[in-house]
Formats: C-alpha cells, sequence, structure tokens
C-alpha cells in the first residue's frame, strides 16, 4: 500500500555554517518551530516533509533539529554554492531561502528578503555587496513564486527599492521568545566594581545606520547623570573620542558579551537603547521587550509596528530627545512598570511558531505533492 502524499520542502541551510547574524537568528528559530510543529503533529505540518540542505564543504555539521534532516550536498561554499550546486540539490521541489538571498535561476523558491538597506543606506555596505542585492533581490522578486519579508513596512520598501509587485510578497513576523531560553549569568560587572548604580543598555556597532553616534551625543548632553550607560559589543573607537571630546565617565564600554551575560544586562538594565536610522523589523528591541526590558528606540515605522505602545520612541537625529527621555526613564519607577507590562503584552503576540505557521501557510500552495518514500 502506498504512503499518503508528502508535500516536500528543501530549507537553505547556508546559515548553520557562518557566524550569526539577525537574518540567521529569524533563519534558526523559524526552522526550530517548523521542528517543534513536526514533533507534536501539527496540523500545520501535515504531511509535510523538510529536509536541510548545507555545503558538502562544510563537513560534518551537527544537526541542531530533531525530525528534519540535514543533507550535505554540492561543491563549493557560500555564494557559489547558493547559486550553482543548492537548486540542482534540491531537485525540483520548493526551496525555502531564509536569509536575504536565493538562486537568480531557480522557479521553484520562496525567498524571505528582509528589507532594503543594501538601496537604502548604502553607506554601511561594500559596494560589491551593494551592487550584488541590487542585482539579485530584484531578479529574486521576478522568478520566485512567493516573496517573503518580516513587516508591511519592508513590503513596501521591496515593492519601491527592488520593484517587486505588492501582491507577491507576504508578510511573516519575528520574535524575542528566543531570550527566555537563556539563563542568564550570575553577575556582570557594570561599574567597574564600585557600588551598583541604575544603568541605560546600548549595543556598539561598526554599522553606520545603526547609528551609535546618537548615544554618544546624548550622554555628552546630560552632565552629571545619576545612572550609567552600559554599552556592549565593538563599534568605531571615533565614536568614544579621547581628551576634551571623551565620552563622559558614566558610560561604560564592556565590549563583547556572550548571549547569557547579554540576557542578565538586559533584565537588569533600566532601559535598552536602540538608535538605529534604518530597520526592516527590529528584532533587538523585540528581544529586550521579552526580557522585561523598558526600550527607547528610534522612531522608525518597522520599530513602531513590531513594538507598538510598548516602547518610548525618539528621533535618530536628536540626541537632546534621547537625553531627556534617558534621564525620565532612570527616574521614574512607574513608567518603567508600565513599559514592562506592555511589553510583555507586546512580546506575547509575537511568537516564533506564530511565524513558523504563517510561513507555511503563505508557501502551501507551491509544496509539490510527491510519493512519501
Amino acid at each position: 500500500m502506498n504512503a499518503s502524499p508528502a508535500r516536500r520542502l528543501v530549507i537553505n541551510g547556508r546559515f548553520l555554517g557562518r557566524r550569526a547574524t539577525g537574518v540567521d537568528r529569524f533563519a534558526y528559530e523559524t526552522v526550530r518551530a517548523i521542528d517543534e510543529l513536526l514533533s507534536t503533529k501539527d496540523p500545520a505540518v501535515a504531511d509535510l516533509k523538510a529536509e536541510i540542505l548545507v555545503p558538502a564543504a562544510l563537513g560534518q555539521l551537527a544537526n541542531p533539529f530533531r525530525h528534519i534532516p540535514l543533507r550535505a550536498a554540492g561543491q563549493g561554499h557560500g555564494l557559489r554554492w547558493e547559486q550553482i550546486s543548492l537548486p540542482r540539490a534540491a531537485g525540483g521541489s520548493l526551496l525555502l531561502n531564509l536569509c536575504n538571498s536565493g538562486p537568480l535561476f531557480c522557479r521553484e523558491q520562496v525567498t524571505v528578503l528582509h528589507d532594503a538597506a543594501p538601496v537604502r543606506v548604502p553607506d554601511s555596505y561594500s559596494r560589491s555587496f551593494t551592487a550584488w542585492y541590487r542585482l539579485m533581490a530584484p531578479c529574486i522578486g521576478r522568478v520566485a513564486r512567493r516573496v517573503l519579508t518580516v513587516s508591511e513596512f519592508s513590503r513596501s520598501e521591496l515593492r519601491d527599492a527592488y520593484g517587486i509587485p505588492a501582491s507577491k510578497i507576504g508578510v511573516v513576523s519575528e520574535s524575542g521568545e528566543h531570550m527566555l531560553r537563556m539563563r542568564g549569568t550570575a553577575a556582570v560587572p557594570v561599574d567597574g566594581g564600585g557600588a551598583c548604580r541604575p544603568y541605560v543598555l546600548a549595543v556598539g556597532s561598526m554599522t553606520r545606520h545603526k547609528n551609535f553616534q546618537l548615544v554618544a551625543d546624548a550622554a555628552k548632553l546630560i552632565g552629571e547623570a545619576k545612572f550609567d550607560i552600559v554599552v556592549v559589543g565593538g563599534g568605531d573607537p571615533r565614536v568614544y573620542g579621547s581628551g576634551p571630546d571623551a565620552l563622559p565617565s558614566f558610560v561604560r564600554h564592556l565590549g563583547y558579551v556572550d548571549d547569557e551575560a547579554l540576557t542578565t544586562l538586559y533584565r537588569n538594565a533600566a532601559c535598552f537603547i536602540y538608535p538605529s536610522r534604518y530597520e526592516g523589523f527590529g528584532l533587538p528591541p523585540v528581544e529586550a521587550l521579552a526580557l522585561g526590558c523598558p526600550v527607547i528606540a528610534s522612531r522608525l515605522p518597522a520599530v513602531v509596528e513590531a513594538c507598538g505602545d510598548a516602547a518610548l520612541y525618539t528621533s535618530p537625529d536628536d540626541p537632546r530627545e534621547l537625553a531627556a527621555l534617558l534621564e525620565r526613564i532612570t527616574t521614574d519607577t512607574a513608567l518603567r512598570d508600565s513599559l514592562r507590562q506592555r511589553g510583555s503584552a507586546r512580546t506575547a503576540q509575537l511568537t516564533w511558531r506564530a511565524t513558523a505557521v504563517k510561513l507555511l501557510e503563505e508557501i502551501s500552495p507551491w509544496l509539490t505533492s510527491l510519493k512519501a518514500n
């Protein structure tokens, strides 16, 4: 007796072999949620047969998923593998690309394009990277069965920047609930070993449109602050200055911290600052909200769409407005409590399960019906 028909899905697993970025987080958590749906035999994955393809050049990768097998196939790695070997190995099944790129000449694909940043903020990227995305994204928009993105704002951006018809673009959201799996660390030094003061958390970045300069300029306006500004991550050394231009002493730069330490910093901060000039969604503030950390973020359409009324908003070009908000939020306990409550309500609506279910609904018409082996 033949097995019931299967809907076959091949997932581009290139993200498993590189250092994780925000889009890689989206890919991992979405696939993890699909894996959990398979584990519980959820109706959303009825008759679904999924596998992940990765470059053979990566060697023996550990499979982090229980119900989605991982297969190494094809020569090369990186872009060459994605353009040539991946579509061949997919064998005509629907190919799902979750990380902003896919093969240019593969019709049977659905690709997630997170934003139009290479066009909107080209100074944040190399010329070759920008040129590639100006070529690749419109091509994907023409050949793919469906394009997905992470916000209504990004949907309009893909239409305007790359000429992809809005009717061809579906929207799946993101979530910060993965941060709840982190246990955190017992303690993280934020004040050089002295008495603990309230602190606000910021993430330094070398990427220009992340706009850490706004935090630096706001700090210089505050004067004698009753709180610290704790900065994690890298960043352009010129932002920190030296001599008369140096940042105030209440700005503490911790450098790189791992996810467990970052979780502790989020949970204990008076607020998290997100000063970006351009985003397709805004995952870090949603992660902060999930951990009960109030957020001050740039007044960007995608960030407002993601965070709703759970955050305070500031202009990415007005350090005085940010300085005033920082002084207000660090002294107003009732405001922080209100923001935490609103953050909890907002993030309860954003789950990776919901992302996975919506994604499967979007791609369902193009899943090939094959006889299961």
